[in-house]
């Protein structure tokens, strides 16, 4: 049952976002190394069961597998010419589920870093940027999202450019800005909540918050700074499963369900609205978040 994000969050209380993506996907066979988003078209099954996993757990919004389906991105597995496929792929893959889906289900792009420094320190300029997200956004557009997601960002001249290249693409679709405080409540680039969050306000983006870094507790902190400064603000906590540990070659998160369920309850005190997860979540992870938002409204 498709539903547009205006009308999921007017219906009150809080809202339940997905988790993790490629993490599934490697766990479901997909190669190391290999490109994420060439398995919508070449698995399209495969995503397909992590979204309906992610919807019967309970998930309200759904993500495309496209974290990174730039042009940029993809070009280092030298997929770039398919940029507007693949993105197209994954909405019309997410798509199908949630039309399919027993309650209300929102279809996010995903959209994620290109992967390259801004001038001075590297080769991008907004207006290059820009277009690259545009090419992008447009291809989620014609797949059939209801909202571009921009996530994980560390720059604020990348989430400007991204912003503007979803607006250029479509600009009838609300946008959701995340980015990833994991330097001690700061971005990689230095980013503070505060900055964020004026930044994001100026951009006029529908909603905003914090993804992935160092697992809940972080997150919980960015988001009471967030919702401090502006308590209208429709905040995102998309935590990762807390933190990983190498064990035979693979990244394993260490927060369980039960834990993930605590972090819900407490972002949802802390002022965020969308709740979710991130890396090294499963549907199991979502399932506890459900029960937990939903015994404490």
């Amino acid at each position: 049952m498709r539903i547009s994000l205006q009308e999921l969050l007017a219906a009150g209380g809080p809202v339940i976002a997905d988790g993790a993506m490629g993490s599934r996907l490697f766990a479901a066979g997909l190669p190391s190394g290999a490109a994420p988003e060439l398995w919508n078209v070449q698995n399209p099954e495969a995503v397909k069961d992590i979204h309906r996993s992610y919807v019967e757990a309970g998930s309200q919004i759904i993500l495309t597998n496209t974290f990174g389906g730039s042009r940029l991105m993809l070009d280092m597995h030298h997929l770039g010419e398919r940029a507007a496929e693949l993105n197209q792929a994954a909405a019309e893959n997410a798509s199908s589920i949630a039309a399919a889906a027993h309650h209300p289900v929102v279809v996010a792009g995903s959209i994620g870093p290109t992967g390259k420094m801004f001038a001075p320190f590297g080769p991008l300029d907004e207006q290059k940027a820009a277009a690259i997200f545009a090419e992008q956004a447009a291809a989620l557009s014609e797949g059939g999202v209801d909202v571009f997601w921009i996530e994980t960002m560390s720059d604020l001249k990348e989430i400007a450019a991204a912003v503007a290249g979803c607006r250029q693409a479509n600009p009838a679709l609300p946008v959701v800005t995340t980015m990833s405080f994991d330097r001690k409540g700061h971005t990689m680039m230095g980013v503070s909540p505060q900055q964020a969050l004026e930044t994001f306000e100026a951009l006029d983006v529908f909603a905003l918050g914090a993804n992935c870094g160092n697992g809940p507790d972080e997150i919980l902190g960015v988001i009471e700074k967030m919702h401090a400064l502006d308590a209208e603000a429709i905040l995102v906590a998309k935590a990762n499963a807390g933190m990983p540990k190498f064990v035979d070659g693979k990244s394993i998160y260490d927060a369980s369900p039960e834990v993930m369920g605590q972090y819900a309850r407490e972002a949802r005190a802390a002022g965020a609205t969308i709740i979710g997860a991130c890396c090294g979540s499963n549907a199991s992870h979502i399932a506890a978040i459900c029960r937990e938002l939903a015994a404490g409204g």
